[in-house]
């Protein structure tokens, strides 16, 4: 699944293409992704204008000249492609023939047309008000974002004091952070020295408060992502970026992956080793995090 340094280049590869189009016409080729499209879809979107388009946690939010807001997710195998023959610069990408998993087309104004691809179909897309977005089924209850100045060690020691549940899990938890994804957990950690396993209470005092456990992963966490995103993100099977290119920090994981290889930690004599959490991969060196 998409995590969120490859929505966030997808969306920044969008932006100078679909903002400030309006949206001439809607080809909806199937009734439903994973949920079914909202009534009269095609027929709410057409004629309106993108005003702006941001990411909150995995979902893609395309604000509209009416005060809709179009949510998309890509679930396990979508992806969004720029087509056409509007000056488009990098972010051009001839697909060619249509596919037969090319579910929606946004054909804008200026003749370019966006292009929805879900072979899975566990992607969807909704439609909200934006006075009301935040209170979205979808969206309610989502976590901070990673990236943002809300991810403090005040913030995370809060959450994790007295936290039984291992460390890996409290981190990849919606509700605390939104958007992070198993590949970019296992590598801030691999960054931080600690162990996947540990119990989320390590990130915190007795009282509470944070310890240098936090004060280290913070910003480390930080650090892969904005590394994923100038990288274009991670290609593993399905993903690419608006443009048709794909991303190129698989190249650069310290451990994901990286299964019986040596740990890239200088000094270190472990091999990296792979486990299942919660029903996940995680890899990790059983030497150097602790």
């Amino acid at each position: 699944m998409p995590e969120l340094p490859e929505v966030e280049t997808i969306r920044r590869g969008l932006e100078p293409v679909l903002v400030g189009q309006r949206i001439a016409r809607v080809e909806q080729r199937r009734a439903d992704l994973r949920f079914p499209f909202p009534e009269n879809f095609g027929k709410r979107l057409t004629g309106r204008t993108v005003v702006t388009l941001q990411r909150r946690a995995k979902y893609l939010l395309v604000h509209l000249d009416d005060g809709t807001v179009l949510i998309i997710h890509l679930g396990m195998s979508g992806r969004i492609s720029i087509t056409g023959q509007g000056q488009l610069g990098e972010f051009t990408h001839n697909q060619g023939n249509r596919n037969i998993h090319d579910h929606v087309v946004l054909r804008l104004g200026s003749g370019t047309e966006i292009v929805y691809n879900d072979p899975r179909r566990f992607g969807l897309m909704d439609l909200a008000s934006a006075t009301t977005l935040d209170t979205h089924p979808l969206l309610a209850g989502i976590g901070i974002e990673p990236l943002g100045p809300d991810l403090t060690p005040e913030y995370l020691a809060r959450h994790a004091a007295g936290r039984r549940s291992d460390l890996k899990s409290f981190l990849l938890d919606q509700r605390i952070i939104a958007g992070l994804g198993n590949i970019y957990v296992c590598e801030a950690l691999f960054r931080t020295h600690l162990k996947p396993s540990r119990a989320a209470a390590c990130l915190a005092t007795p009282t509470g408060k944070p310890n240098a456990r936090t004060s280290a992963l913070i910003p480390l966490i930080k650090a892969v992502l904005a590394d994923a995103i100038e990288a274009g993100g991670s290609t593993l099977r399905d993903y690419a970026q608006a443009d048709g290119s794909l991303g190129y920090f698989q190249h650069s994981f310290q451990v994901y992956g990286r299964e019986g290889e040596p740990c890239l930690t200088p000094t270190c004599r472990g091999m990296v080793r792979r486990t299942v959490q919660g029903g996940r991969s995680t890899f990790f060196c059983p030497v150097c995090q602790r």
